[in-house]
């Protein structure tokens, strides 16, 4: 069996289309209903200026969660919603550990984890064989 160089690998495009589906997903929430899952929420956690910051990282999402689909500035795309997922582990995760324990801490975590590992993946190996940046690594450029 022969091993492809990471740029050509086929199945990288599910970890895009997870994290990027639910970033997209999580970002259109924020807009839509902002009470729950926007600046409310930012408030209700206390995320300063929540009226900026939710909208914000709400567009945030949209953005890079749609450049990760499609597959054009993949790692660049990555550091934003880095930033973004690290920061909701710390403001919401880690006061579950802190007041609830490990395994509930665990459980409310578990999505926000596979998002922040398939970030570091798409960081460490781009967007793989089927996106817009391998057209550019084809030809000897690497816009990510």
């Amino acid at each position: 069996m022969q091993k492809l160089p990471y740029h050509k690998f086929a199945g990288t495009i599910i970890i895009r289309l997870m994290v990027g589906l639910v970033f997209l997903s999580e970002g259109l929430q924020k807009l839509l209903l902002p009470a729950e899952n926007g600046a409310g929420r930012f408030a209700h956690i206390g995320i300063p200026y929540p009226q900026f910051t939710g909208p914000f990282t709400g567009v945030t999402e949209i953005i890079c969660g749609s450049l990760l689909l499609i597959g054009l500035f993949t790692r660049i795309a990555c550091i934003p919603l880095l930033i973004v997922i690290l920061t909701a582990i710390y403001t919401t995760k880690i006061p579950i550990l802190l007041q609830k324990g490990f395994w509930a801490a665990a459980h409310e975590s578990r999505a926000d984890f596979c998002m922040l590992l398939g970030l570091i993946f798409l960081l460490l190996y781009g967007a793989g064989k089927y996106a817009i940046d391998s057209t550019f690594v084809r030809h000897g450029k690497n816009p990510s």
